[in-house]
């Protein structure tokens, strides 16, 4: 495949050759080859296919029918009874909701999701994506009626094995994605055994997904505030390392974080382990993290999603701790960008918007020292899923993994937007072109 008039982030119009797998030519003038397919990019840019670095396959998927039950879309408790009660079971036979904040109608256990919910399973996800709340029918649905309370940890596979991972949207999920010009996904979903990564990381070659797929299990772990136990966390990191594995630790709160550094300096690093998230981040946290050699996977994304719960729930001096960029940077700690989609929004390029302007949903500025340049974010989707924060380039020899937008240069870092997004190639190969 030959691509004609592209032009480079660095201002430099180009033909760029495509074979299977590499780009094989980058130059001007490039000749066609009889029978080579040609793309004329119009002199737009042509950037390296954005890799999103944390995302959940299975349940972004799940999501797109999914009922949403988040602030934005329920504000009281009548209004959430409301929308599951209009909501129909899927093909597996549960009603699954998905987006829950206590803003809505306060904490839920079986008991309240008894009383407005409709008398069929019904599982609904905490916003932070590591609880569900079950009614009574849900909880007899996985064998557990005598549960106590209906929350359970969604990384908790004596309940979740029981249910059925669902395939049915995976195809318009890879469709969703390709429209916003990724090309790569790095599955952070925790608990995956041996034949669940099997299948993700053989979709691409299936056809399922578009996009090249790399899983962090089983090297991902959550932590929980009310289970942090020190000494079997740093027993896990240890078996993993002495294996050869990295790790990857979710942390979202200050307490998650340290005893996470804290482990770490006691047993060591692999020069691939992963802070996943680092949404606080205290000052004194900085100079650690880039000490141990640590890096960072983060989603400024939800700044723009949840920045005004945000300066509700924490305190003020402690704003310039959330999602942080422009400090990790400083500090020479190795940062990457995802989406943590299905729990942020799935498009990469409000990411970058929201690390380049850490507006609100009200329009609030939330830790303005913390905002970053245009190119800066965008190259902060260019890694690979082995090395994140490495920028993929366009030349020869790189992956032949693609993103043609529709606008000169200086017009795709004054957007960041994902309608700019013309194709996108995956091994030299069209999986879309937006229609003229």
């Amino acid at each position: 495949m030959l691509i004609r008039h592209a032009t480079l982030l660095d201002g430099r119009t180009v033909d760029i050759r495509v074979d299977p797998g590499r780009i094989a030519e980058v130059g001007a003038g490039l000749a066609p080859r009889p029978d080579e397919e040609v793309f004329d990019a119009g002199f737009g840019t042509v950037i390296p296919g954005l890799h999103d670095h944390h995302l959940h396959v299975y349940s972004a998927a799940a999501a797109l029918d999914s009922v949403r039950v988040g602030p934005g879309q329920v504000r009281s408790r009548r209004e959430l009874a409301d929308v599951l009660a209009a909501a129909k079971p899927g093909d597996d036979g549960w009603i699954r909701a998905i987006g829950y904040h206590e803003a809505v109608a306060g904490s839920l256990d079986r008991r309240a999701l008894d009383e407005i919910a409709p008398d069929v399973p019904v599982r609904v996800q905490h916003r932070s994506g590591v609880l569900w709340t079950l009614n009574s029918a849900g909880l007899a649905r996985i064998g557990m009626p005598d549960h106590p309370d209906g929350r359970l940890r969604s990384a908790d596979p004596d309940w979740s094995n029981s249910l059925q991972r669902r395939e049915t949207r995976i195809a318009d999920l890879s469709a969703e994605l390709t429209r916003y010009g990724v090309t790569g996904v790095t599955d952070a979903t925790p608990g995956l055994d041996v034949g669940d990564v099997v299948r993700l990381t053989g979709m691409n070659r299936r056809g399922n997904l578009s996009q090249r797929v790399n899983c962090l299990a089983p090297g991902k772990r959550i932590l929980h505030d009310d289970r942090l136990d020190l000494t079997e966390l740093t027993e896990w990191i240890a078996t993993r390392h002495a294996a050869g594995g990295a790790v990857a630790i979710h942390c979202v709160t200050a307490a998650q974080l340290v005893v996470t550094l804290t482990a770490l300096r006691a047993v060591g690093t692999h020069p691939q382990d992963r802070i996943e998230h680092a949404a606080v981040v205290p000052d004194d946290s900085l100079e650690e993290i880039a000490a141990l050699g640590l890096t960072v996977v983060t989603q400024p994304n939800f700044i723009a999603e949840r920045g005004d719960q945000y300066r509700t729930d924490v305190p003020a001096d402690e704003h310039h701790e959330l999602w942080r960029l422009k400090s990790l940077l400083d500090a020479g700690i190795p940062t990457a960008l995802s989406t943590d989609a299905p729990f942020g929004d799935a498009d990469p390029w409000a990411a970058m918007r929201a690390a380049v302007h850490r507006t609100t949903g009200s329009g609030a500025v939330l830790g303005a020292d913390e905002r970053i340049d245009a190119g800066t974010a965008l190259r902060m989707f260019f890694g690979t899923a082995d090395r994140p924060t490495r920028p993929r380039t366009v030349e020869p020899g790189q992956p032949a993994d693609l993103c043609v937008l529709s606008a000169p240069p200086d017009r795709v870092l004054r957007e960041l937007s994902a309608e700019l997004v013309s194709a996108t190639i995956v091994g030299g190969k069209p999986v879309y072109q937006k229609p003229v």
